[in-house]
């Protein structure tokens, strides 16, 4: 992994659940907190970053598919399910059907020092892309002016001033291809870093399915 992911490793190791156990889920409404305002929002009419010119040919279906279903306005079915107990502020998966066929899963975490969304695409049932974003708050969630005051401070939580980061994972016969991070140092991605990456994806869309699957 490239040095300059570290700043966000912290936001990502409070948040992230690729290690975890199984899921939970709750038919019920979550009570209504700061995070249910504050989301980050998905892909909808967007084009991929064409960044590395080299995997053109090979990355255009992935791309024409992400911009397919990101573009979608009407799904014959959304079903949502709650994720708790993966990060201090809970989590939300969405899955998204076409004509009794699944097209997407968005999955976010929320934490009190950022949030996650990942995107995942699927192409002729299986994974094509996927999108993380990844924000880390300026300040934690709950720091009102009441908390600047008292430590001395001169700012107070605010989602704008978020330290973002974006990666993308493209899927080619459910092979990691390419991996681009909006953090790039220009160093390349090793082959153990792609193959890890690949193994924390994978393990974690399955328990999304999984999850899919549970009433």
């Amino acid at each position: 992994m490239k040095n300059c992911f570290y700043p966000l490793l912290v936001v990502i190791a409070a948040i992230q659940w690729s290690n975890a156990g199984t899921f939970t889920t709750e038919t019920g409404n979550r009570q209504l907190s700061t995070s249910d305002t504050i989301k980050i929002k998905e892909s909808f009419r967007e084009n991929d970053i064409v960044v590395n010119e080299y995997l053109t040919d090979r990355l255009k279906p992935i791309r024409a598919n992400f911009k397919r279903i990101n573009s979608i306005t009407k799904w014959s079915s959304i079903t949502k399910r709650d994720i708790e107990g993966e990060s201090t502020e809970g989590g939300e998966a969405v899955f998204y059907e076409q004509k009794g066929r699944l097209e997407k899963i968005s999955a976010r975490l929320y934490g009190e020092m950022g949030q996650v969304l990942t995107e995942y695409y699927l192409l002729n049932g299986n994974l094509s892309f996927v999108f993380e974003k990844i924000y880390t708050y300026n300040r934690p969630l709950y720091y009102d002016v009441k908390a600047m005051k008292e430590n001395n401070d001169t700012e107070t939580f605010d989602f704008k001033k978020s330290e973002i980061e974006e990666n993308r994972n493209y899927f080619e016969k459910e092979k990691l291809l390419h991996v681009t991070n909006s953090l790039d140092c220009g160093a390349p991605f090793s082959s153990d870093y792609i193959e890890g990456e690949q193994k924390r994806i994978s393990e974690t869309f399955q328990k999304l399915l999984k999850l899919r699957k549970e009433k």
